[in-house]
């Protein structure tokens, strides 16, 4: 990396040079800097990974490109007398098929040899049994930190770490979202407890105060940052912990979950025009820096401060693209160019991730189907309202399990199936969470009361449903006008319908029905649903699964 592109930020000290109280306490070990004497310390952070240890099909991000960025700064830092800190804000788990299907493997083998030092768990770290988990903590070299995660009344993992660099004691602490109770699969988590993090926040900031006495506070967490602290639905995230803590308690947040680039153009207003290579000016809530990385390895954070007399003074801040690239016309034609100078990939990282991404590919390739139109499942759309492939993958589950109607999660649905060739790839991007396909069998009152707390689900979140053979008017919080295949509900019979096993054990905050007397575990896996519903069916006429006014909302 030029040190022209390092330099750049430097203008950032009239915006944000403010100064952080450090933490003072009276208890031992007593602090080992000198009076008077400045010492430079960089943060560098990423989060929200999702198996993204490979890079595109464009050369943007990937592991190898972003271990040669990162030893560059490194060697940059110490040969300036200045210490270095690599922090993750979690979510490795989960989004590309090469990595699920090897549990992440590459992803945490690949951070050890990039050299982190610590990340939060986030709440898809819980996609999978906890032995996963567990395993993938023995391919780390790094802590997996967490405070407010619990199994039996104690933690399951440290709450915390101390950094000693150069002669500044830092603690990190790790903090996940309360959400992970109704985001994590509930099959997996069922007896683990996620507490409120603000006040493991208090409890782990004051216990390390008395018997560590470090320098500098940092919380790595997977909490998001909401604008304003306004988390909606959401679980209270970052902002909302900076404001719950006394000031100069915690100097610095590197965050997670929320997956966004954490700028700002005003006190609690998001600059919602950043673009790559423009300058962030992070957030700053009650004393505290909050940072975000937007997610995927397409940035790496990186925090210039310096410590002097017990207190911390951010000179700059800087979100780095990792060969990320805009699209321009050229002589009338679209083509992709780099925002910023290429970073090499690493030769040594990549060629120890390459027989994880080769591995499977012949299968991951496959031709399943084809579409004459695009298969919608982006997240600001399926999210919003019904999609044809919300009633594809609907269709498929209840019709595979011999259900009267089909429920699923828009959260389930990870991405869209553009026109032209389905691979098994793509319906792994899809459906990456391996759920089960299972049926319950309800009385019709049961049947409509199920659906007044799962069809009234707000929009903009993961628990809103898509649906399949059943419609129905939503009005005042109820549900009216219920029918089933096309003939109004029968209050004196009875139906059933599929459902992800994720929902079924209360996921997305939908009813517990797993334990319904007549709760049926198909064993069908929901993306091998999905590719054998493309395969009977292709070529896919995406018109005939468009949503026809099944849903109305008032």
């Amino acid at each position: 990396m030029k040190k022209s592109h390092l330099l750049k930020t430097t203008a950032l000290a009239s915006v944000i040079a403010a100064t952080l109280a450090g933490c003072a306490t009276t208890s031992a070990p007593a602090p080992q800097w000198e009076e008077g004497k400045t010492y430079d310390l960089t943060v560098l952070h990423t989060n929200d990974n999702h198996g993204r240890f490979w890079h595109d099909k464009r050369g943007q991000y990937g592991m190898a490109a972003r271990k040669t960025l990162i030893d560059q700064i490194r060697a940059e830092v110490e040969a300036e007398g200045g210490q270095l800190l690599l922090l993750s804000g979690g979510d490795i788990n989960t989004g590309v098929p090469e990595s699920d299907l090897q549990d992440a493997e590459p992803d945490f083998k690949g951070m050890s040899r990039i050299g982190y030092d610590a990340m939060a768990l986030g709440n898809h770290e819980f996609d999978n049994p906890l032995k996963v988990l567990l395993k993938q903590e023995e391919w780390s070299n790094f802590p997996f930190l967490a405070a407010n995660i619990y199994k039996d009344g104690n933690r399951l993992f440290d709450p915390y770490k101390i950094f000693e660099k150069g002669d500044m004691r830092i603690a990190v602490i790790g903090l996940t979202t309360e959400d992970t109770a109704k985001l994590g699969n509930p099959e997996f988590i069922s007896d683990i407890t996620f507490t409120d993090p603000k006040v493991e926040a208090r409890k782990v900031i004051a216990e390390i105060k008395q018997t560590e006495n470090p320098d500098i506070i940092i919380a790595a967490t997977h909490m998001g940052h909401y604008q304003n602290a306004m988390s909606g639905i959401n679980a209270p995230g970052d902002v909302t912990l900076a404001r719950s803590l006394e000031v100069g308690d915690l100097d610095m947040i590197i965050g997670g979950h929320s997956q966004e680039p954490v700028c700002m153009e005003g006190k609690d207003d998001v600059n919602e025009k950043y673009k790559p290579g423009m300058t962030c000016t992070p957030d700053q809530q009650n004393g505290t820096w909050i940072m975000q990385a937007h997610e995927w390895g397409k940035y790496v954070g990186r925090a210039d401060y310096e410590f002097k007399n017990g207190e911390l003074k951010l000179v700059s801040y800087d979100l780095i693209p990792v060969n990320l690239k805009k699209k321009i016309k050229v002589d009338g034609k679209k083509t992709y160019v780099l925002i910023e100078d290429e970073i090499k990939q690493d030769p040594e990282l990549k060629e120890f991730l390459k027989p994880y991404q080769e591995k499977g590919q012949d299968s991951l390739q496959k031709k399943v189907a084809e579409t004459d139109a695009k298969l919608e499942g982006d997240r600001n759309v399926v999210r919003f309202q019904q999609t044809n492939l919300g009633h594809i993958i609907a269709q498929a589950q209840a019709e595979r399990s011999g259900a009267d109607f089909g429920v699923m999660n828009s959260g389930g649905v990870r991405d869209s199936l553009s026109e032209g060739e389905i691979t098994y790839k793509d319906v792994l991007t899809v459906q990456p969470f391996g759920n089960i396909i299972t049926t319950v069998t309800m009385s019709a009152p049961e049947v409509i009361e199920y659906l007044n707390t799962v069809a009234t689900k707000p929009v903009d979140s993961g628990a809103y449903a898509q649906f399949w053979n059943i419609s129905m008017r939503v009005e005042g919080g109820k549900v009216h006008d219920v029918k089933v295949g096309g003939e109004p509900i029968d209050m004196s019979k009875s139906y059933s319908f599929s459902i992800p096993s994720y929902n079924a054990a209360g996921g997305d905050g939908y009813p517990k029905i797993n334990n319904h007397p007549n709760f049926v575990n198909t064993g069908f896996v929901d993306a091998e649903v999905l590719k054998e519903f493309l395969e009977s069916h292709s070529p896919i006429e995406a018109q005939a699964y468009a949503p026809k006014g099944e849903m109305i909302y008032r």
